[in-house]
């Protein structure tokens, strides 16, 4: 399987527990920190639902 970036570009404060939950879950902690997470439908569905919080690439 492939391989994606994700690293967190906006804050959680303010935001629900489910959003600070599923960002936890993506493994990112604080503002600009990534993780290289494989490209399965639990993660797509995780992403898309924290997508405006994310910036998302391939990595390599």
């Amino acid at each position: 399987m492939s391989k994606i970036k994700v690293t967190l570009m906006k804050s959680t404060i303010g935001k629900t527990q489910g959003v600070k939950d599923t960002v936890a879950a993506l493994g990112l902690t604080k503002i600009r920190t990534f993780n290289v997470l494989e490209n399965t439908p639990a993660i797509q569905g995780m992403i898309k639902k924290v997508g405006y919080l994310l910036k998302v690439e391939d990595a390599e």
